[in-house]
């Protein structure tokens, strides 16, 4: 597979474009005025405690105040007098393969704590939040998930800290290995290499080897540890300096979007990284050197009059990410509708007709709409509950093959994503983790005229609304001689044509002159009823 990565600036926005064969596989925005905030670490203030959702909402220095389930915080050791009754037998034991080490390969999210300060550990859920927070007691807190909606930031203290190959947890003693290095040896390998610098260099905490981390010689892992080191000592001596102030402070503020490309996405398979502005192009070529010095020379300066992006028809796959329907290439087409429970994706075979059976037409779109799933859930960063309709099967064996090919493209995600068997009627439930804001989120708001519904009333309802109100004003208001409608030209024309009839009956019961005004800056569904 051939990789590209396109990084475009401008004054008011960084946007990094992946290509998977020339095909426009993920999207990151981040614009200058509204930067993500996950990875950033905070001195916190705690605002108020929950105990009924065990859970606080801690000040941050943001527009809304920050969320803190009790999972979320560092667990507590045993007591003395508990720890000696433990045998090795009942020592918690940290699966390897914990769906937190995937997090850790996430541009976005940086990967929660996967273990305490101790394997004896007394778990969170056992630990009541009221008992451990207090209004307005500083404490220090990392962003896991951006501001979505109206719900502020998902915190936790368990920090973690990334970089190249590895990811630091200090309140940890866990060593971890991500689950997309296969290899047993290697495993083995990465676990004893780290497990001994962590010695040699007296380092208090637990680390997560990334999946860029396989077959990396163990002075590259080094370079990395102390790199981790020295910046876990600065964040401590920052905290120190401002625990004094009374304000929430940022004391860690991740690296901008390009060099978290930079240090997150590219790998082997990636044969360019090509910059259209001079500066960054600069700033992650030394980045580059530093920290991915097999990427330096493949990292490429556009100087061409016309867009990047352009060029690679970026911005074209970006408007037809934006919109409901998503065609295939068979004919089939894909319905995608995002709410905020969850969203719903709709196979259909449109004009796909096939050539032997119903069963083999059916079988043959929804094979290919795992393909087109899956680009598109990396593609709108589409998270949460996600329900797939797929076409109704009888055969066991298609029904298998398809939750396999779903399975095989969902490997390439980034994000953490769980799939459920093919149910009866054809329905697929899937959770894929969530850290910031969709594609449509981003770049789009609810329309001002449907209020985000994507319908609005009729002419002819309005118009019917308008007769109803016109008698409840006629019964509530003596005085008036004389009703004017105010509204869209739409349901005025409505009004004097087909309603004419209704309008001149409504004139003659309620013994009152009716007139219409038109308001173009109206929507369809406003109108106004004046008294004279």
């Amino acid at each position: 597979m051939s990789e590209e990565l396109l990084i475009n600036i401008s004054p008011m926005e960084s946007r990094v474009a992946v290509l998977d064969n020339g095909i426009l596989g993920e999207i990151y925005i981040e614009r200058h005025h509204k930067l993500g905030l996950v990875g950033n670490i905070y001195l916190g203030t705690v605002v108020r405690v929950l105990p009924g959702m065990q859970a606080a909402f801690v000040d941050i220095g943001q527009s809304r105040t920050a969320f803190l389930h009790v999972n979320d915080m560092q667990r507590e050791p045993r007591p003395v007098a508990e720890k000696n009754k433990a045998t090795k037998a009942t020592k918690h034991e940290i699966n390897e393969d914990d769906a937190t080490t995937n997090a850790a390969d996430s541009l976005a999210v940086t990967p929660p704590i996967v273990s305490a300060q101790s394997t004896e550990i007394v778990p969170a859920s056992k630990t009541l939040i009221q008992h451990r927070l207090h209004e307005s007691q500083r404490i220090l807190v990392q962003v896991t998930k951006d501001q979505l909606g109206s719900k502020g930031a998902r915190l936790t203290t368990n920090i973690s800290l990334p970089s190249r190959y590895l990811v630091y947890l200090p309140s940890s003693d866990h060593i971890g290995i991500s689950q997309r290095i296969d290899g047993e040896e290697e495993r083995s390998r990465l676990k004893t290499e780290l497990s001994s610098l962590m010695q040699t260099v007296n380092l208090k905490g637990g680390l997560i080897a990334r999946t860029a981390a396989e077959r990396v010689p163990v002075d590259k892992l080094e370079e990395d540890i102390y790199y981790l080191l020295q910046l876990w000592r600065t964040i401590c001596a920052r905290r120190q300096e401002i625990n004094h102030h009374q304000s929430s402070e940022l004391i860690y503020q991740e690296l901008s979007l390009p060099l978290r490309s930079i240090r997150d996405l590219v790998h082997a398979d990636t044969e360019k990284v090509i910059i259209d502005n001079t500066q960054i192009y600069e700033q992650v070529r030394y980045f580059a050197k530093e920290f991915v010095p097999f990427v330096y020379d493949r990292i490429v300066h556009y100087t061409a009059e016309q867009s990047l992006f352009d060029v690679h028809r970026v911005e074209d796959d970006l408007r037809d990410a934006l919109k409901r329907r998503v065609d295939l290439k068979s004919g089939g087409y894909l319905i995608i509708d995002q709410t905020e429970a969850m969203t719903t994706i709709d196979v259909n075979t449109g004009s796909f007709v096939g050539g032997r059976s119903l069963e083999d037409t059916v079988y043959k779109t929804n094979l290919e709409a795992t393909h087109a799933i899956a680009r598109q859930l990396r593609l709108r960063n589409l998270g949460g509950i996600i329900i797939l309709d797929f076409i109704d099967m009888l055969e066991q064996q298609h029904k298998d093959d398809v939750l396999e090919s779903l399975q095989a493209q969902l490997t390439q995600d980034y994000a953490k994503t769980k799939i459920t068997q093919v149910s009866e009627l054809g329905l697929v439930e899937m959770t894929r983790k969530r850290t910031r804001e969709s594609l449509g989120q981003q770049l789009c708001e609810p329309c001002s005229t449907c209020q985000g519904r994507g319908f609005v009333k009729t002419a002819e309802t309005v118009c019917f609304e308008i007769f109803r109100e016109i008698m409840r004003c006629a019964r509530t208001y003596n005085s008036p001689k004389k009703f004017t409608v105010v509204a869209h030209a739409a349901v005025i024309d409505l009004l004097l044509t087909t309603e004419s009839d209704t309008v001149a009956d409504l004139e003659y019961l309620l013994g009152r002159v009716i007139t219409f005004d038109v308001e173009n800056l109206y929507t369809q569904e406003q109108y106004d009823i004046v008294l004279d």
